[in-house]
């Protein structure tokens, strides 16, 4: 193992041996390098002469650029859209993006958390999450309503073994009595969970309410102890997007962040949804592991092991998309932007929820709860849900989501106001076609 691994490994383990246990062979391999990165990074701060480390190509005191490239970055100098970004992404937006999380989650008040580290896009941060925790044939546990995502990344790469519960509960709320049974039940045959939450939920639309994050914040405290240890990914990636004054407005990771030696919270999320810039691929991690007072030492290994795995993956991410985010995130316009783009997003939703108040859908299809998101489903009653998906695409020119064999994903996202009503019309009438088929 490479001393840096084991430096790093030692400062876990001292301070939370629970966690060094927890980790993957990878994870534990994992390290930040000294070589070029860190002697770059120290004759930036102090060669005042000649710089000549990095591996780009500079000309009049710039990255050197072609106009063709550059010409449409106005505003932008080169060095802001085209030089290397560090491992870990730019300092000043890992600051700006934690000091906006605590702003929005004021139950992060007073807890260590770590700085977040710059992922290319939430689905990076997910697979850096299964490099540090999964091993092949641990358990990845998620509610039965989820991203398809999730197996390529945690089953297929990291070859773990997925598990499910139902996501709703019989009075059509997020299952906390489900997922304290299955959590318990991986614990008691693995001692070690790799829970995935993901609040508001694809495909539903779904997003836990207030009563509901305080239980099942109280459940995750209560499974985790000596020889249970519990990993819990927050991917928040449609984060504030709530349509329900009942939703609880905050990520579940403030309320189980430092909560106990044994609980480990990640915490993804990103620019991608939740400032409406999905291309520019800009996500973030952020950890908040209890250590007995040293959390920050705990944190910056963690970051490290993080910072060695983009480096070792795909060196860095994008410094221009870092460089709009934290620019976007500096304007004084910002706030009141995304509110104008979210009151959008919520007629959107109420557009929905009016037009599916029609009865007469009641014979074909059955919405499941949704108070949050770009998404809703229905459960169709007596139709197989891939036939409907390519009739209506086939006859209708209308597409969705089929999900299993009874659901059908609608995002509600991409639609005008105005075109929800005539979206659900369609639908009822391609499954009065079909039923009157068969």
């Amino acid at each position: 193992m490479n001393p840096l691994a084991e430096e790093l490994n030692a400062t876990i383990g001292s301070a939370n041996p629970a966690l060094l246990t927890t980790l993957s062979a990878l994870g534990r391999e994992l390290f930040f390098p000294k070589g070029i990165l860190t002697q770059t990074a120290e004759a930036r701060e102090k060669a005042y002469r000649f710089d000549a480390t990095i591996g780009i190509a500079r000309a009049g005191g710039e990255a050197m650029n072609l106009p063709a490239v550059t010409s449409g970055l106005a505003g932008i100098s080169p060095d802001e859209a085209l030089d290397y970004a560090p491992s870990t992404g730019n300092p000043g937006l890992r600051r700006k993006w934690q000091a906006d999380m605590m702003a929005k989650n004021p139950s992060l008040e007073g807890k260590p958390t770590s700085l977040p580290v710059v992922t290319g896009g939430i689905t990076h941060g997910l697979s850096l999450c299964g490099e540090l925790f999964l091993d092949p044939g641990d358990v990845v546990l998620l509610p039965d309503k989820y991203w398809g995502n999730y197996r390529m990344v945690f089953g297929t790469r990291r070859e773990a073994e997925v598990r499910t519960f139902p996501f709703f509960s019989a009075d059509a709320g997020f299952n906390i009595d489900g997922a304290c049974e299955a959590l318990s039940g991986v614990l008691d045959e693995r001692g070690k969970a790799f829970l995935v939450l993901n609040f508001p939920n694809n495909p539903t639309g779904y997003s836990i309410r207030r009563a509901e994050a305080r239980a099942m914040a109280e459940v995750l405290d209560s499974l985790a102890g000596p020889g249970r240890d519990l990993v819990v990914v927050l991917d928040d990636a449609y984060f504030g997007l709530f349509y329900d004054d009942d939703a609880c407005p905050e990520s579940l990771f403030g309320l189980i962040a430092g909560m106990n030696e044994h609980l480990f919270p990640i915490k993804l999320d990103g620019a991608t949804k939740e400032e409406y810039a999905w291309g520019l691929r800009v996500g973030f991690i952020t950890f908040g592991v209890a250590a007995a007072g040293r959390e920050a030492e705990v944190h910056q290994a963690l970051e490290k092991k993080v910072g060695g795995a983009v480096r070792g993956g795909i060196s860095n991410c994008s410094q221009l998309g870092q460089t709009l985010v934290l620019r976007a995130l500096d304007d004084p316009d910002f706030h009141a932007q995304k509110n104008d783009r979210f009151e959008l997003m919520k007629k959107r939703a109420l557009a929905v929820k009016k037009a599916l108040a029609n009865e007469e859908y009641d014979r074909f299809w059955e919405p499941y709860p949704f108070n949050a998101g770009y998404f809703m489903c229905v459960r169709l009653k007596s139709l197989d849900a891939e036939e409907f998906r390519v009739r209506l695409l086939e006859r209708h020119g209308v597409g969705v989501i089929a999900d299993g064999g009874t659901d059908i994903r609608v995002a509600f996202s991409c639609l005008e106001v105005d075109e929800i009503p005539e979206l659900f019309a369609i639908m009822f009438a391609c499954a009065e076609e079909m039923t009157s088929l068969s």
